[in-house]
């Protein structure tokens, strides 16, 4: 403002707004100029003041008006509490594994593999070719596109040995991710308000899921073998309930695979109790130094909902599972998931389809395979240097993970507060318990960004634990 000219025009507008009502129109720039024997100019820049401070707003070809006032004051939705109600089921919050780290620390709490195990060439590529297909502007059957449906059925039919009706494309409903089919199956199988078994550890998301279906949780114990046969038959008489969930071939967090045998006489056991078998086979391509073996290819009396997820193994953007369910199970699984999602994107399924019938999908997978062994590996013999306190059981076989089990007494939240301090990011082990957890526990994942810092986090685990 050279000669205060501005300023003066200014001054006497804000004392006129300050009389005026929100939303009333200025003088117009011509009557302005007139009043205060000033240039347009010298108004404009008095206007765009005005503008700058928030106290008016110019409106091209109309005029200039006076700002609504709007004041902050403090959100008050306790009416919805009364509106809700209280919730059915305690919500966990969001896990520890599904968390974004700082890019500085040592990430080891993951569920997702690192993205140099992922095929990001096939998949981009797939998804180009998809984008120019019909699959991007049409929609897809219910109950799948009959190609993927068809893949499948082949790839668990390839496992059934002989004696043992394969599934059919019929069998397979495709889903948009396998979390959305464990919330489905939970509300198909069990009653609402039922009790439902669980492997104990188990994966957390299904437990959440039940909790969101309105199933009861009853834990049983499983160990570097699966669970007993007899005592999943007493959880079964005792409990009256009619679905087992397992993850019987690289569990999560465990990395615990079920011998044929140990499958077999759990097979014995559910059909002798009239119910299902509830598997998820998160990790059926993350096999290190075995070969998956799906129970549901055992069997072909529809006691076996089997679900096969791809999300991690080809891409966590493409969020792709399958189940496959026989007799009147399979009909109401997929009304329920009509209802809930109606179907799943074409576009998705199509680039999924486009990945996994590749010729050099396979030798992806190999090559996977040596990665997880490596990272495996250096991750034990990082704790057995650095944290030897942190006690691995078990050696998976396949999967993702490390069960590290901590010394009796640990205070597992300071635990973890204390590595996340010092830049480390672990998940504590308390999340996969249906119930009270049997000891503190962390699980480690061997998947994840920059093996090299292995050693350095586990470094960190030791100190925390020494502290």
């Amino acid at each position: 403002m050279n000669d205060d000219s501005s300023s003066r025009i200014a001054t006497a507008l804000r004392a006129w707004i300050a009389d005026a009502p929100p939303g009333a129109r200025l003088p117009s720039s011509r009557s302005l100029v007139s009043e205060h024997r000033a240039s347009p100019v010298t108004v404009q820049r008095a206007l765009h003041e005005l503008t700058r401070a928030g106290l008016v707003e110019i409106r091209p070809g109309v005029g200039t008006f006076v700002r609504s006032v709007r004041t902050t004051r403090p959100a008050d939705y306790g009416w919805q509490s009364a509106a809700l109600g209280a919730p059915e089921a305690p919500g966990r919050g969001v896990s520890t594994a599904l968390r974004t780290a700082p890019n500085d620390a040592i990430a080891l709490h993951s569920g997702y593999p690192d993205r140099e195990l992922l095929p990001q060439r096939l998949v981009r590529a797939a998804l180009g070719r998809a984008t120019r297909a019909d699959a991007a502007l049409t929609r897809p059957p219910v109950a799948g596109l009959p190609e993927l449906q068809a893949w499948f059925a082949h790839e668990l039919g390839a496992l059934c040995p002989a004696g043992v009706s394969t599934p059919g494309a019929s069998d397979v409903i495709v889903l948009p991710g396998s979390q959305s089919g464990l919330s489905t199956l939970f509300r198909v199988l069990a009653t609402r308000g039922g009790p439902v078994l669980m492997e104990s550890p188990t994966y957390w998301g299904a437990i959440s899921a039940a909790a969101q279906a309105g199933v009861r949780a009853i834990p049983v114990p499983s160990g570097p073998d699966g669970p007993d046969p007899e005592e999943l038959d007493r959880a079964f008489a005792d409990s009256g309930a009619r679905v087992f969930y397992a993850q019987p071939t690289y569990a999560n967090p465990t990395g615990t695979q079920w011998s044929p045998e140990r499958a077999a006489a759990v097979l014995d056991v559910v059909r002798s109790r009239g119910a299902f078998l509830v598997e998820d086979d998160w990790a059926h391509d993350f096999g290190i130094t075995t070969q998956p073996r799906p129970v549901a290819a055992l069997d072909d009396s529809g006691h076996v909902v089997y679900l096969r997820s791809l999300t991690k193994s080809v891409s966590p953007a493409l969020r792709v599972a399958a189940v496959v369910a026989r007799g009147p199970a399979r009909e109401r699984i997929l009304a329920d998931r009509s209802a809930e999602s109606m179907y799943v994107s074409g576009l998705l399924q199509t680039a999924t389809l486009d990945v996994v019938t590749q010729p050099s999908w396979q030798s992806h997978l190999k090559g996977v395979r040596e990665q997880l062994r490596a990272r495996r590996d250096l991750m034990l013999d990082s704790l057995l240097e650095h944290a030897p306190s942190a006690h691995v059981e078990h050696v998976p076989p396949g999967g993702l993970n490390l069960w590290a089990r901590l010394p009796d007494g640990t205070d597992l939240a300071r635990l973890v507060q204390d590595c996340e301090r010092r830049g480390l990011v672990v998940a504590p082990g308390d999340e996969w318990f249906p119930a009270e957890p049997t000891g503190p526990f962390l699980r480690l994942n061997y998947s994840g960004p920059d093996p090299s810092r292995f050693a350095a986090g586990a470094r960190i685990l030791g100190e925390a634990l020494s502290a």
